[in-house]
């Protein structure tokens, strides 16, 4: 997986903050960010935290055949693993040119500046010596992985001790540390790598660069120094022409961080030995009760939990009981629903209702006027001839024949007049649901 590019802004941004002596951390140009070391349970394992930047270090040994060239010396091995847990861009079981050349890097720093004393690794003198394997992990990846490698490998090589060994005629005889103490390397000196990066053709120096200002530099410096000032390894990359003040200017610079670095270095070894001597809590039975085995940190908020029941109570006590029946809010625009628990359901079409239901209830009043028009000529008609009335419907072809009787009988009238209406309204409701 490739990484995300950084965008023209973001680019521009971090270039014009180095060009103000500004860094995004806050740091100034030349410091290093906040460095923790720490040691595992067993001898050899070391954490190395640079800022955001995390690795591990393991040094392990077993006993090997010297090579034919060599048969009095020991073999140094070195190992470095990127991690996809440290960047999506790493991948996994394939060696990325970052990695070879961090390996031959971290070769050159410590294997070719003989800091380790290889000669007192050798048991027999062709045929067995012991072989110290360094095997480095990035855990996370914020920049500046080659400071961070060196200083946890050389932790961990002064951290590491091998198991006794005794000869008797042809047999080799391995102690464990419980028959025998274990035996710490012969070490001379520590190197400890220091890198510079470059913006602007070499405009612009800064130490220690993070993982974005490393996508922006024109080129880098690697001066890898011990605390005697003595320069172990130097290697320049990115294809930028350096003059000989600004090297000497970095190698300057590179003293004074590897004498703060290996006073660091120095005093958290002195640390562990004095707490594994007295018999303290130490590596990772030191994390356990502290609750930070993975993270080796953990971010605590004091809560007051005494009187959070009474507290509970009150509340209770002083909120209001919740409404039986939520009342219905009045949609005021039409053609907008509302549907819920405990509402009424609408569309927004209250409105257009009541107009229809007032115009149906206008024409019915206007029908009933014109069929009292209509019913008062025949009615008086009918009271002159004392006949039958017929009342006929063209459309319908409906007929009503009423039998009237004596005009003495008042309330006869009034019952034909009623029945009359009645007939004349069921008319018209036929004819309008026709239409």
């Amino acid at each position: 997986m490739k990484d995300t590019p950084l965008s023209n802004c973001e680019r521009d941004f971090l270039l014009k903050a180095i060009e103000e002596k500004k860094r995004l951390d806050g740091r100034q140009t030349y410091d290093y960010r906040k460095m923790k070391i720490t040691f595992g349970t067993d001898y050899g394992c070391c954490f190395v935290d640079l800022g955001k930047t995390r690795v591990m270090a393991q040094v392990s040994c077993e006993l090997v055949t010297p090579k034919e060239n060599r048969p009095n010396e020991g073999i140094m091995f070195f190992n470095i693993e990127l991690s996809p847990m440290a960047s999506p861009a790493f991948e996994q079981g394939r060696q990325s040119e970052l990695s070879v050349k961090l390996n031959r890097q971290l070769e050159r720093c410590l294997r070719n500046s003989k800091c380790i004393d290889t000669e007192s690794l050798c048991v027999v003198s062709g045929e067995k010596v012991w072989q110290i394997r360094v095997d480095v992990h990035m855990l996370n990846h914020d920049g500046n992985l080659m400071d961070a490698a060196s200083i946890a490998a050389i932790t961990a090589l002064c951290h590491f001790r091998r198991p006794d060994v005794g000869i008797q005629g042809d047999e080799v005889t391995v102690y464990s540390p419980e028959e025998r103490d274990p035996i710490p390397l012969s070490i001379y000196h520590m190197p400890i790598s220091v890198s510079f990066s470059f913006f602007q053709q070499g405009t612009y120096l800064l130490v220690d660069p993070c993982e974005r200002e490393e996508r922006v530099m024109d080129g880098l410096l690697m001066i890898a120094m011990n605390k005697h000032r003595e320069i172990c390894s130097i290697q320049s990359s990115g294809g930028i022409m350096l003059l000989k003040e600004q090297v000497m200017r970095c190698s300057k610079i590179a003293s004074i961080k590897v004498s703060e670095i290996t006073e660091l270095l120095s005093k958290a070894l002195e640390n562990d030995k004095k707490a594994r001597k007295e018999g303290g809590r130490c590596g990772f039975a030191e994390s356990m009760p502290q609750e930070r085995i993975t993270a080796l940190k953990m971010d605590e908020t004091s809560v007051e939990m005494t009187d959070v029941t009474e507290r509970a109570k009150d509340i209770v006590q002083k909120t209001e009981a919740p409404p039986q029946m939520v009342r219905s809010p009045v949609v005021p625009v039409p053609g907008v629903g509302q549907v819920g628990q405990g509402l009424q359901n609408t569309w927004g079409l209250e409105e257009d209702e009541e107009e229809a239901e007032e115009c149906d209830n206008s024409d019915e009043e206007q029908e009933e006027k014109v069929t009292k028009m209509e019913e008062e000529p025949y009615e008086k008609e009918a009271s002159r001839e004392g006949d039958v009335v017929e009342i006929s419907d063209s459309e319908e072809e409906d007929v009503v024949i009423l039998h009237p009787e004596t005009p003495d009988k008042t309330p006869t009238n009034t019952e034909s007049r009623s029945h009359q209406k009645g007939a004349a309204a069921s008319k018209k409701r036929q004819k309008k649901m026709k239409d």
